[in-house]
């Protein structure tokens, strides 16, 4: 295996490529043949997935910021409830998602960004 160094730069093109297609579309582009690319195909194509990536990312904050307000409005209702806390909200939380004592899973399962329940808050 070449390190990155003992690579041409159609062959970093191609390593950037495959990466960014990946951070784009969540899958490699086994799919796509580049063989006949050149540097210019993958500079070109790698600016569309740069795009591609920095609106998923926007995306991704809007319904993270969409799903805190879920789980804000939750937490105060289960502090109206009966919880003594904010700790104790999250715990029935985890219990009620079964998501074990796990609270970047927790994150996961409710769609907000992870750390979001960490004890700093």
């Amino acid at each position: 295996m070449l390190t990155w160094h003992e690579m041409t730069p159609i062959e970093q093109a191609g390593c950037i490529y495959w990466d960014a297609y990946k951070d784009a579309f969540g899958f490699r582009p086994s799919h796509v043949d580049t063989t006949e690319w050149l540097l210019e195909d993958f500079h070109k194509e790698i600016m569309v997935l740069e795009q591609i990536i920095a609106e998923n990312d926007i995306h991704r904050l809007q319904e993270e910021a969409i799903a805190a307000d879920k789980v804000e409005r939750t937490i105060l209702s289960l502090l109206e409830a009966g919880a003594k806390d904010r700790e104790m909200c999250i715990r029935w939380l985890m219990e009620a998602h079964d998501a074990g004592m796990d609270r970047d899973y927790l994150c996961f399962l409710l769609g907000v960004a992870y750390g979001y329940f960490d004890y700093r808050k």
